[in-house]
């Protein structure tokens, strides 16, 4: 969707990655947890530390600073596993996404959304639904529904159903 898209006040889930600020539709969020032990599953990507039970469920966790290219996210009292549903086709992943802290729930009118940047031609920036503007700063808000390649999707599915 495109900033052009969005056309109402929407709320999002604001968080930290490192120093940068990084937000969610709440609609996309189901919970947040506090960290909690996460089982290493051998032979998948880096960025997907493993996976926790979720009230019996076995939910992927992904190291969101390391799928972006940021440093290993460290354990800190405020880490914490945001649960959010992924849409893939007409099938819903359901992943824990590994912030380094939560913020806060805003409310963000369209106006105060800038569209995404075009960074060149081979640097992808379809995931990165807007640019928020809050407080004099920029709020990365992002697809969550496009972070995720279909391969990358298709190995959380995989490990979600073992």
């Amino acid at each position: 969707m495109s900033v052009a898209g969005i056309t109402e006040t929407t709320q999002y889930l604001t968080f930290k990655l490192d120093d940068e600020v990084f937000a969610l539709d709440v609609a996309k969020v189901r919970e947040i947890l506090d960290f909690t032990t996460v089982t290493k599953v051998p032979q998948t990507p880096d960025f997907m530390r493993g996976v926790i039970n979720l009230r019996g469920s076995v939910v992927p966790v992904i190291d969101m600073r390391l799928k972006f290219g940021m440093s290993m996210t460290e354990n800190t009292v405020n880490t914490c596993i945001v649960v959010v549903e992924i849409n893939l086709g007409n099938e819903t992943t359901i992943l824990g996404a590994l912030a380094d802290s939560v913020q806060e729930v805003v409310d963000m009118e369209p106006d105060q959304i800038e569209p995404a940047p075009k960074i060149g031609t081979k640097l992808n920036t379809d995931f990165i639904r807007g640019m928020g503007k809050r407080e004099g700063k920029f709020v990365m808000i992002l697809d969550i529904d496009k972070v995720f390649t279909t391969e990358e999707l298709m190995i959380a599915q995989g490990i979600s159903k073992t």
